[in-house]
């Protein structure tokens, strides 16, 4: 007689540790850690910062609290939790937690982990897994994960500074939800400094004590990036001195860091914030943001680029000198170079927010397009067609054209629009230089009747 098969499954053969196996390992390895690293929160409480999501009663955290965390995305700039809420989510939820980096990961990586994830998963154990930096996956490495966090084989969390909406497939977009983190205020920046230089964990049991200006000093040049901060701070402590002051940490760091990405997220924000502001007449605002994009290395051209873009589009004729300043200021960005070239630039900005405003221009543009899109005659009226070759005049191209220069005042009444077409396009403002413009036309238009 045979004997009777087992259907009992297996023991899970698992590379993912347990809750108190990770941490005596976190244990061990943190001594020799940076202090942003030694410093993570080990509950929700200590969490610093995002409290727009991680409040009491917020959604992040009651998802975490209730143990139903889904597939979602941390979107925000570096330095502002994302990966340290992932861990801490992982901890606080009965799921077993895996990390892939998609800068150094690929697919081949993540099928170890979905394997591993389905094998755990038929012992009844969920998985967390971390992918860091998502959007760094191709449309293909991204594809791979759909149908492992459609049916719930994993919880996805990924970490990205980029915008999700560009770098993130709408299929994965869709099947998850979209967090925005936050850079940290100064308040969260300045107890997060005083929690680290008390806490045992980072730098307390030293005897340490900083100097208010100091931590002034360090939550300025973080820019809202806790990393920045601890990190500044603790090559300030490696100093040797019982006090940090303001000098210790500008010896340390010796120059701000502006977070800045010129292919990323931040250069769309901050130029689309410098267009805003000269269009808004703000130069105050304006040069503070070219002033941000040079000290973060932008393409000094592309700045250029743009003003010579809205001096036409958002001055015009309210001020045609802006045209040529704006010119002015991308040829000499050419010719001269950074960063003497950032003079150019911020004469330019500046001449450019004070400058009257007028898009009446743009405008016209944008009414004849959209006159053309919708049908409107194109065909150019007989007198006014080229009669330079043999035979047009038998076309009777050229015939009956009055010659303005022939009239008082160089106007002569006569039609230059397709027949059909009698749409006013241009209708002058009453800012700056278009004032003139538009009493010129009315006195024009009044002669035609």
């Amino acid at each position: 007689m045979k004997p009777t098969p087992r259907t009992s499954q297996p023991p899970v053969q698992r590379s993912f540790l347990t809750a108190p196996e990770a941490a005596a390992i976190e244990h061990r390895v943190l001594a020799d850690a940076p202090l942003a690293v030694r410093m993570r929160p080990q509950h929700l409480d200590e969490f610093v910062g995002q409290q727009h999501l991680l409040g009491p009663g917020k959604p992040l955290r009651r998802a975490v609290e209730q143990d139903r965390l889904g597939s979602i995305i941390l979107w925000g700039p570096p330095g502002t939790g994302k990966t340290t809420f992932a861990l801490l989510a992982a901890r606080l939820t009965r799921a077993h937690f895996a990390s892939l980096s998609a800068v150094t990961d690929g697919v081949a990586d993540l099928r170890r982990v979905i394997d591993e994830a389905k094998r755990c998963r038929r012992a009844g154990e969920r998985t967390v897994l971390l992918v860091d930096e998502v959007h760094r996956w191709s449309k293909a490495q991204q594809d791979a994960l759909l149908p492992y966090v459609e049916d719930g084989t994993i919880t996805l969390i990924g970490a990205t500074t980029e915008n999700p909406y560009f770098d993130v497939i709408a299929p994965l977009r869709s099947r998850v939800r979209i967090f925005r983190f936050e850079p940290l205020d100064d308040e969260s920046l300045r107890h997060l400094i005083r929690h680290a230089v008390e806490d045992e964990r980072g730098l307390g049991g030293r005897g340490l004590s900083v100097d208010p200006e100091a931590v002034d000093e360090l939550v300025a040049i973080s820019g809202g990036d806790a990393r920045i901060a601890l990190n500044a701070l603790e090559a300030a402590a490696g100093e040797g001195s019982k006090t940090i002051t303001s000098g210790m940490v500008r010896e340390a760091v010796q120059r701000r860091q502006v977070r800045y990405d010129r292919a990323g997220d931040d250069h769309y924000q901050t130029i689309s914030a410098f267009i805003k502001s000269l269009r808004g007449s703000d130069p105050d605002a304006a040069v503070f943001y070219l002033a941000k994009m040079l000290a973060a290395g932008e393409d000094p051209r592309f700045v250029a680029r743009r003003m010579v873009i809205l001096a036409s589009e958002d001055v015009g004729n309210a001020d045609p000198q802006a045209l040529l300043v704006a010119t002015a200021a991308a040829q000499a960005v050419e010719r001269i170079g950074l960063p003497e070239a950032g003079l150019n630039l911020a004469q330019a900005a500046t001449y450019l927010a004070t400058a009257p405003k007028s898009n009446r221009s743009a405008v016209a543009l944008w009414r004849a397009q959209a006159a053309i899109e919708a049908g409107a005659n194109t065909e150019v009226p007989l007198h006014l067609r080229n009669a330079s070759f043999s035979g047009a005049k038998g076309l009777g191209y050229g015939r009956d054209y009055r010659y303005a220069h022939d009239h008082e005042g160089a106007y002569v009444t006569q039609r230059y629009l397709p027949e059909g077409v009698n749409e006013r396009f241009y209708e002058p403002g009453d800012q700056g230089y278009e004032r003139e413009i538009a009493e010129r036309l009315r006195r024009w238009r009044m002669a035609d009747g």
